[in-house]
């Protein structure tokens, strides 16, 4: 069973945002990849205070969790596991911890400067200006999309700082603000069900614990509103299903003036009827007539790229695979590589032959030493079925 969140931080369940954030920098700090290398049981750690802190950080996924547990993120949870599923944003700790430390703890020189290293930086100030959260939407595109690269308009929800007060809160735009009445300071209201007692978010200053002492009247002090965004992403050619582009800015707007988030577009390429991708390598077949497989020749085949000439060697076998070098997908690292495209060879039979075909046919077996009809093959079939 998952350990408690609330244990993992080692702070009550009536602990405030600062005292939940307060706990995550300390353990984070402790626990970090680049302050334990090597330590696989300090990564653990690592990993499971900044889960811990992502879902107790967030108003919504905090109240979810004190009512139904883990299995309110779990698929098919009681709480629902959004898109997605899982605990519903990215899984990644070090943004966590960027976003929490204000760009450190990826390691080198930022994260170097947060031990004392590089000019012995103090403990942020909590009241400081936040990041805004990133933002992930799903888009699909086509195989032949893929393959040319292309360009979509995304439109989206995402929270703006408020137009009126310029992210403020306050009516003048100054700011201010003042211990929540309703609350007390803690960020949480208490509610009875029954012999039931259970916490939920102050619905008054939204779990943060203060609230703006002159509130703008269009975001209620908030500081942010809802708003319809769209942006032009640019899909380079080679992109594969999984692949993730990232549009700086153009996620949440951060608390306290604090900068946006990013916007990270997931890739899905649709399945293709004719090709079959694996990795830059690209796989399809075609028939050829049996004779131009046993005499040699070539053909034109479509491929993503055009038109395309297939040279099919003399004595071709049903399903032998021909290579077609270049004609593959782009390579999304290195433009001027791409894969190869492989063409399986399907046999086509004639389903009718004409009283002339059937007599220069019968002709070839006896040729071939395969008259079945004299009975004078080495095998009881004709050469033609033993061909294919």
């Amino acid at each position: 069973m998952a350990e408690d969140f609330y244990k993992i931080l080692g702070v009550e369940k009536t602990a405030t945002t600062q005292e939940i954030k307060k706990a995550y920098r300390k353990l984070a700090l402790k626990y970090h990849p680049d302050k334990n290398p090597g330590d696989k049981a300090a990564e653990e750690k690592f990993r499971e205070v900044s889960e811990a802190y992502e879902v107790l950080s967030n108003d919504e996924k905090r109240a979810k969790y004190d009512q139904f547990g883990h299995a309110a993120f779990t698929q098919g949870g009681m709480g629902g596991a959004g898109a997605g599923g899982g605990y519903g944003g990215f899984h990644d700790p070090f943004d966590i911890f960027r976003e929490v430390f204000g760009g450190g703890g990826g390691g080198g020189a930022a994260f170097y400067d947060f031990f004392g290293g590089g000019g012995g930086r103090g403990q942020p100030d909590p009241d400081a200006p936040e990041r805004g959260s990133d933002i992930k939407v799903e888009i699909g595109v086509t195989l032949e999309e893929a393959y040319k690269g292309t360009s979509k308009t995304i439109r989206y929800n995402r929270i703006v700082d408020c137009a009126t007060c310029k992210g403020t809160g306050s009516k003048d735009g100054k700011g201010g603000r003042k211990v929540c009445p309703k609350c007390k300071g803690s960020g949480h209201v208490y509610m009875a069900q029954g012999p039931i007692r259970f916490s939920q978010p102050c619905p008054e200053c939204g779990g943060t614990g203060t609230v703006v002492e002159n509130p703008c009247p269009d975001c209620n002090g908030s500081g942010r509103q809802k708003a319809r965004n769209e942006v032009k992403i640019d899909i380079p050619a080679g992109v594969y299903t999984g692949a993730r582009l990232r549009k700086v800015g153009a996620g949440n707007a951060g608390y306290n003036g604090g900068q946006y988030g990013n916007l990270y577009v997931v890739i899905y390429v649709s399945q293709h009827d004719r090709f079959e991708r694996d990795g830059n390598d690209l796989y399809c077949a075609v028939n050829v007539k049996f004779t131009l497989a046993a005499l040699g020749g070539q053909i034109e085949i479509d491929t993503l790229a055009g038109k395309a000439i297939l040279k099919v060697p003399a004595g071709t076998q049903p399903g032998t695979s021909l290579r077609m070098k270049g004609l593959g997908m782009p390579d999304l690292r290195n433009k001027n590589s791409k894969g190869d495209l492989y063409v399986r060879i399907d046999i086509e039979v004639p389903k009718k032959l004409s009283s002339d075909q059937r007599k220069k046919l019968e002709e070839f077996a006896v040729l071939c030493g395969d008259d079945n009809n004299k009975g004078t093959s080495s095998s009881s079939e004709p050469f033609y079925k033993k061909f294919f």
